[in-house]
């Protein structure tokens, strides 16, 4: 078997001008952290029309059967052999290129996340044994079915779904922005969705308004966003710039409202703005669910698509593509899943920002993987929701104080390996 082709990092050259940046300002809601992602947008684009431009130039020969490789993300055409790494699956008239390792990697995760949830279904008061809980799953009948089924299954599932639903968005909202700091939480989409759902919580809208306002908040951080950042076909750079404004601009009304609010109220808006998904369960999850199914031909299209995120527009006019149109097309799925998820659980931060980076890590790609990133996504949130139940029982800690615990570390993490290239 042949080695994994690994293509340049497009990431990497951008780290240095975003991180330095970001370690300027006082953590990435920093003003200057706006310029770190300036820079950092910057560096990528050019980092990513290096990355495809050098994997066109060294595509292989074909070892075997003869004629040239394809290029990345390509079938090949008869008489071609596939890159070193990668599979051909033909399905009828369908030819699809598989990477084998990110299979093996998204086998794993699938693994760690089935194990993840039968630990948190497991662990709790009262105690479930493993074996006790995959036979109440599998509908054999025990004793602790209420518990499994009615008190802990619908806050896991919620958690991957939620988890899942992340990643996409980080995902398509990275690759969009060609820089690794840019998610749903860093460009306003939380931050809308935020003080909408403030509004409501202080305002004394009814309980079951507030996930549908919240929405709409988000949606129309998205729509500001898009006002803000269409121009030049909705640049990587103007992009994350507009989306660094907007995000101020909505946390300092969410202050504004929160200041001038009934102390209670204000308690209720802080909780729901950490992150939580203490007493929701079956409703939010299926909210969520729904929309990842309705979008399922869209993402779809997203995987496939992504592939020309790294080439510049002239690039990508040249071999037939339309550049703008599809990065509108994914940034709008990807603000679209984050306004809907921070809209059932809060702003859950840093699992967007995380999951697409590290399965982009795990697999070795130019850009972060869809599929990877969702189980990833799905994984963290599984287990920070179990230890935020666990760690301080009887005493619960939103999902998104831990993810901001993993979160912090991981900014750390690129800073370092920000200024040793640099260096």
């Amino acid at each position: 078997m042949t080695t994994a082709h690994r293509p340049s990092d497009p990431a990497g050259p951008s780290d240095p001008a975003g991180l330095s940046d970001v370690a300027g300002s006082s953590g990435a809601a920093g003003l200057s952290g706006a310029a770190g992602l300036s820079g950092a947008a910057g560096s990528s684009g050019a980092a990513g029309l290096s990355g495809a431009a050098g994997s066109s130039a060294s595509v292989p020969t074909a070892s075997s059967g003869g004629g040239q490789a394809p290029l990345p993300g390509q079938a090949p055409l008869p008489g071609q052999a596939p890159l070193p790494g990668r599979s051909l699956l033909r399905i009828g008239p369908v030819s699809l290129l598989i990477r084998r390792r990110a299979v093996l990697v998204a086998a794993a995760l699938t693994v760690l996340l089935v194990l993840a949830v039968v630990l948190s279904l497991s662990l709790g008061t009262p105690y479930v044994a493993p074996a006790d809980v995959l036979r109440a799953l599998s509908g054999a009948g025990t004793p602790y079915d209420l518990v499994v089924f009615d008190l802990r299954l619908p806050r896991v599932v919620l958690a991957a779904a939620a988890g899942a639903a992340f990643g996409v968005a980080g995902t398509l909202i990275q690759s969009v922005a060609r820089n690794p700091l840019a998610s749903p939480d860093v460009i306003g989409i939380t931050q809308g969705a935020g003080l909408a759902a403030t509004v409501a919580l202080t305002s004394g809208m009814a309980a079951v308004l507030v996930a549908p306002t919240a929405l709409v908040g988000g949606l129309l951080a998205a729509v500001l966003l898009f006002a803000l950042g269409a121009r030049h076909g909705l640049a990587a750079q103007r992009f994350v710039l507009a989306g660094v404004a907007v995000a101020f601009a909505f946390r300092a009304l969410t202050e504004v409202v929160m200041l001038t609010a009934d102390p209670i109220d204000g308690l209720r808006a802080q909780i729901w703005l950490i992150g939580t998904l203490a007493g929701k369960g079956w409703t939010e999850a299926a909210w969520i669910a729904g929309t990842l199914l309705v979008l399922l031909p869209v993402l779809a299209w997203a995987g496939w698509a992504l592939n020309s995120t790294a080439l510049d527009d002239d690039t990508a006019r040249g071999v037939g593509l339309r550049p703008v149109a599809r990065r509108i097309g994914l940034a709008g799925t990807g603000v679209l899943v984050a306004a809907m998820v921070t809209a059932q659980v809060g702003a859950v931060d840093f699992v967007a920002l995380v999951a697409p980076q590290v399965a982009r890590r795990l697999v070795r790609t130019e850009r972060p993987p869809l599929v990877c990133s969702a189980l990833l996504g799905a994984l963290l949130l599984v287990l920070a929701d179990l230890a935020g139940r666990r760690l301080l029982a009887p005493t619960q800690l939103p999902a998104g104080v831990l993810t901001a615990a993993i979160g912090g570390p991981y900014l750390i993490f690129l800073l370092l390996r920000g200024r040793r290239r640099s260096s």
